[in-house]
């Protein structure tokens, strides 16, 4: 499970000599900057003038001859890409585990015992000496050790010399010394002809740093590894938190762990209080407006009709749609799936040969681990809808209570009797008592009528089939201001405050349908204290723009992204405007974009496509049209929140789960990390870009199972034995879990 949280690091180097790229992709930004701390405003005090400390700007791409051919490289791409899905083969794989009789099982475990004991003894034997010599093992870039090396002998230091950070590393130091290691020798070690591995080198380098530019703009995370190697191919300094090099650091094998302090704490401590009061900001002097799409920063109302815009970085569409095209283009290009397809075997071979030499050391490492087992690891579930958090059984035992306890509360105002109803009065009109309703007729667990049929498995989230029950106990803003569905997500973050070691992203949605849903859902949450030290929040994006357009409650899609993210930058400039959503953004981490990937797409993203204010058609945006005026926004916004000193927000969306391939490409760019990227297993090159550029993918198998990939079929195997970043995660517990764990 840590493999699997924490990923494998990327050990694959790529050669390659790309000096003209810097001037085209380089983030002309400056990411070090003092944070502007917030007073709290008095009355009678005018608010000060905005003026940001950062005079970064997003430079644009220069244009080259090649532009036009990878525009329309990336047009027959996404032509293709319709079609791509029936036509390509998925990966097979064996069998996991053979079948085994029951004495081998045993054989096997009394061995994982025995080899355990022997390591222990060994190394008490070992701290009872008082001064040993040994050969010092320096850690390099392909982890080998050289057993033949002739480096002079350095003496141990006394255990009562070693820090505590040096004693917490010795069982794992001292097993890994015991790992056979595995190194590829010659001049040659990538099987492909020279030519062919210089240029795809030098286009996937090219890939990265567009990549690189996009994370840095929105103040997003890019792997150290990967930023190092980047800066020996353009020659760029590094950044400070970057300098620091391991490749020669020295590792000694240490002394056995010493008892730990009974005072040392081993949770953080708990929150006190109530969490939602906290100090409010003064209000600054600036304008806002949405100009093409995306929320500008204005110094006075005079600069915004006159369009002087503060100095905010923010990326450039013309830039993007190049920078697309060419991504589209790598991946359609023969020689460079062909060579990633090779490194991706190659990869998933190593793991494999690994796993066959060191597997029961692995397992004797794991057994000497004190307290630590796969139930007190600690995990982090990144995504989990908040609608469908809890269990079949937890839901039903709630609604249950509430019948016996609130039968006269009134919880539901009917629109075409125009009358209030109690509980007991919706439960009537369903025939249904307290004693009737179990987990079969409460209907919400996904079966295999929901597979490939995303509206069947919508229809999964209202109880007994009925929508108004599915707005009466999980919803946020009904009758009764969503107490049901904040008590129950409150008992659900009790039971993870009680396993101590499970915390959770949960998502909220915000639709984009008028501006007061941001108010509603803040004050959801701090009216009816929804808080755990174990829960943080995401937002939600449905791309339902279609339905709002053809219901008539929305002109263009520009006033979604208004109603979206308008109240934001107001309550960064001036908090007391909205305190409640102040509050509540502090324990916001990131924005999603969900639905159902598999629609058909027929338009394209081209620098033909309307502005959102001009975009007043009833098709629906296409995905890379979602996710770029969703990036954009956050961009401005992260750096006008860090300039007042208040956290920022991580652009994680759905991504990859079907549809065509070409949503990676836009994952690829935006995103920070994606769930499910199912369909990475179709594409090497993306596979191969989303290792090397170590992209979090929080997979879900068994949501997987019941809506677009059999579960034996599912590569997040294949995906952590060739060192991708992959977690797993629940999705929906509620339609595909029977207990709570699952």
């Amino acid at each position: 499970m840590e493999q699997i949280a924490n990923g494998l690091h990327m050990s694959d180097t790529v050669d390659a000599s790309s000096q003209n790229l810097r001037s085209n992709l380089r983030l002309g930004l400056d990411t070090e900057c003092d944070e502007v701390a917030g007073e709290e405003r008095s009355e009678g005090t005018s608010p000060s003038t905005f003026s940001p400390s950062r005079k970064g700007t997003f430079l644009k791409k220069q244009h080259t001859l090649k532009d036009q051919e990878y525009a329309e490289i990336a047009r027959q791409v996404f032509e293709n890409s319709r079609v791509e899905e029936s036509r390509c083969a998925n990966y097979e794989f064996p069998e996991e585990i053979p079948i085994e009789n029951q004495q081998e099982i045993k054989t096997a475990v009394q061995r994982h015992l025995n080899y355990a004991s022997a390591t222990v003894k060994a190394s008490r034997v070992f701290c009872t000496c008082s001064r040993e010599t040994i050969r010092p093992r320096k850690r390099t870039r392909s982890h080998t050790v050289d057993a033949d090396s002739e480096d002079a002998a350095l003496p141990v230091p006394e255990p009562a010399q070693l820090t505590r950070s040096d004693e917490n590393m010795q069982i794992h130091k001292q097993i890994d010394m015991d790992f056979q290691r595995v190194s590829i020798s010659g001049e040659d070690t990538s099987g492909v002809p020279v030519d062919d591995l210089r240029d795809a080198s030098s286009l996937l380098v090219q890939a990265l740093l567009i990549r690189e530019k996009y994370m840095k703009l929105n103040l997003q995370s890019f792997p150290k590894t990967t930023k190092r190697f980047l800066r020996t191919v353009d020659d760029e300094p590094l950044d400070e938190e970057d300098t620091t090099s391991h490749d020669d650091e020295v590792v000694y094998v240490c002394f056995p762990l010493s008892p730990r302090r009974k005072d040392h704490p081993i949770h953080p401590p708990a929150t006190k209080g109530n969490p939602f009061q906290n100090p409010i900001l003064s209000e600054i002097c600036c304008e806002l407006k949405m100009v093409e799409g995306v929320v500008q920063v204005f110094e006075s109302a005079s600069c915004s009709e006159q369009q002087e815009v503060i100095n905010l970085p923010q990326p450039d569409r013309e830039s993007f749609l190049a920078d697309m095209n060419i991504l589209m283009a790598l991946i359609a290009n023969g020689p460079i799936k062909s060579f990633a397809y090779r490194r991706l075997s190659y990869l998933s071979s190593r793991f494999q040969l690994h796993s066959l030499l060191n597997e029961m050391k692995e397992l004797a490492a794991q057994k000497t681990v004190p307290h630590r087992d796969f139930y007190n690891i600690r995990k982090v579930d990144t995504h989990v809808h908040a609608a469908s958090c809890m269990n079949q059984k937890h839901l039903l035992r709630f609604i249950k209570k509430m019948i016996k306890q609130d039968s006269e509360k009134f919880v539901y105002f009917d629109k075409k009797e125009k009358r209030m109803m109690t509980l007991k009065e919706v439960f009537d009109s369903l025939g249904l008592t307290a004693y009737d309703i179990n987990i079969d007729t409460l209907d919400v667990h996904a079966d295999r009528n929901t597979f490939h049929r995303f509206d069947k498995f919508n229809s999964k989230y209202n109880p007994v089939g009925e929508s108004k029950l599915r707005e009466i106990f999980i919803k946020t803003d009904n009758y009764m201001n969503g107490e049901y569905f904040a008590r129950i997500i409150k008992e659900v973050g009790a039971d993870l405050e009680e396993s101590k070691y499970q915390n959770a992203e949960y998502r909220l949605s915000i639709y984009g349908r008028n501006s007061d849903e941001w108010d509603q859902l803040a004050k959801w949450a701090v009216s009816h204290q929804v808080y755990s030290d174990n829960i943080r929040w995401l937002v939600q994006i449905p791309r339902l723009f279609d339905i709002y357009r053809s219901n008539g409650i929305l002109s263009n899609f520009g006033e979604m992204l208004t109603n979206i993210f308008m109240p934001l930058f107001e309550v960064t400039k001036d908090p007391s405007s909205h305190p409640e959503l102040h509050q509540f953004l502090q324990f916001l981490t990131g924005f999603d974009s969900v639905d159902d990937e598999s629609k058909p797409e027929d338009i394209v993203f081209t620098m033909d496509s309307p502005t959102p204010e001009k975009w007043e058609a009833t098709e629906n945006p296409p995905y890379a049209y979602y996710l770029y005026y969703m990036y954009s926004n956050l961009v401005v916004l992260n750096h006008f929140r860090q300039e007042r000193g208040l956290n920022t927000f991580v652009l994680r969306p759905h991504c990859g789960e079907a549809g065509p391939v070409h949503h990676l490409v836009s994952g690829f760019m935006l995103a920070e990390n994606i769930s499910h990227g199912l369909l990475l297993r179709k594409a090497p090159v993306l596979q191969y870009l989303y290792y090397l550029a170590q992209v979090g993918i929080a997979m879900s198998p068994l949501s997987n199972n019941s809506l677009f990939l059999n579960y034996h079929r599912n590569p997040l195997p294949e995906f952590l034995a060739r060192g991708l970043v992959v977690s797993l995660s629940t999705d929906d517990p509620l339609q595909f879990h029977f207990t709570k764990v699952s």
